[in-house]
């Protein structure tokens, strides 16, 4: 199974990526996005810098490089050997915020990660609901998409309840408030009925 974690910035992802990889047991692997092999690294490095001022379409094509390079290498193999995937961020992060929120277009967005992934999306995908306001208070601002502020992230916050309401077949919303036992207790539960079903 093939989870990504999605949600505006100081939702919560990375930490609960991480413990429901670990909830999930050893045949689990847990990868970040972007991220994951040495070019993915650095272009995470690249899009994260504050200093740099990047085009919406440029930075598009750099989160598509990053994602085609960690699709072929290491989710497909993995998948492959009957490995599960757990995703901090995947293409749904494409979606909402340079298709939606910087206003390229969220099919002309959709289309273009279907070839960077040659179709592949995740089977679930939980989008960690916070308001965006909590999470700006909780994300460290490091970073150049953090740096952009509230106004991004509403925008962002919005792109992703369409997303979930538009692909409500395989993305399901979990409150991201709360303790963060109190979070992956809610995170474990949905992955847990969407494998039974």
């Amino acid at each position: 199974m093939f989870v990504s974690l999605e949600g505006i910035d100081g939702s919560g992802k990375s930490t609960q990526a991480r413990l429901l990889a670990e909830a999930l047991g050893p045949d689990t692997l847990l990868i970040r996005e972007p991220g994951g092999t040495e070019v993915a690294e650095r272009v995470r490095e690249l899009l994260a810098d504050p200093a740099l001022e990047v085009e919406p379409l440029a930075e598009l094509l750099l989160f598509l490089a990053a994602r085609a390079d960690l699709t072929a290498r290491v989710i497909r193999p993995a998948l492959e050997g009957d490995l599960d995937i757990v995703s901090d961020r995947f293409a749904d992060s494409s979606v909402a915020y340079q298709g939606a929120a910087r206003g390229l277009g969220v099919g002309e967005v959709i289309s273009l990660t279907d070839s960077a992934t040659e179709g592949l999306w995740p089977d679930l995908t939980v989008l960690l609901r916070v308001d965006p306001e909590v999470g700006m208070e909780r994300a460290d601002g490091a970073d150049r998409l953090e740096s952009e502020g509230l106004e991004l992230q509403r925008a962002v916050a919005e792109a992703y309840e369409e997303i979930a309401s538009v692909a409500s077949d395989r993305v399901v919303i979990v409150d991201g408030e709360g303790s963060v036992e109190d979070v992956h207790d809610r995170v474990l539960e949905a992955v847990r009925e969407r494998s039974a079903g």
